[in-house]
C-alpha cells in the first residue's frame, strides 16, 4: 500500500516497489506485469497512479507495454533494475570493469612492446 504522508508521490512508490519486485525476479517467469486494475488493487490507488508509475519504468528501459496486451519486462530489465534499486552494487560492478580493462590495456601494451622490439 501507498503511505500519502506527502514525503514521496504515490507513483514513484508503486514504480519503486516494482522496480524492486522486478530485480528481485518476481515477473521473470511470465516476463508480465500486473494489469492496471491489478496494481490498483494491489497498492491502493487510481489508474492513473499506476499508469505513471508504468510511464516511469518504461522511462527507465524495464518495461514495454502493448496495448490490449498488457506490460512485459524488456530482456535486461532485472539487471537494470537492480542498478537502479542498489547504485552501490551498480558502482561496484562498473569499477570491476574498469579494473579488468586496465588488466587488458596493459597486456596490450606488453604486447605491442614485444612486436616492435622494446
Amino acid at each position: 500500500m501507498v503511505e500519502w504522508t506527502g514525503k514521496q508521490f504515490a507513483y514513484q512508490q508503486v514504480a519503486d516497489d516494482l522496480r524492486r519486485r522486478i530485480a528481485g525476479g518476481e515477473f521473470t517467469e511470465t516476463g508480465q506485469l500486473p494489469s492496471y486494475g491489478d496494481l490498483q488493487k494491489a497498492y491502493g490507488v487510481t489508474v492513473t497512479v499506476a499508469r505513471t508509475a508504468i510511464n516511469q519504468l518504461k522511462a527507465d528501459g524495464l518495461v514495454v507495454s502493448h496495448q490490449g496486451k498488457g506490460v512485459f519486462l524488456t530482456a535486461d530489465a532485472g539487471r537494470s533494475a537492480a542498478q537502479l534499486v542498489d547504485p552501490a552494487e551498480a558502482v561496484a560492478e562498473l569499477r570491476d570493469e574498469v579494473d579488468k580493462l586496465r588488466a587488458e590495456v596493459g597486456e596490450l601494451r606488453r604486447r605491442v612492446a614485444t612486436l616492435e622490439g622494446n
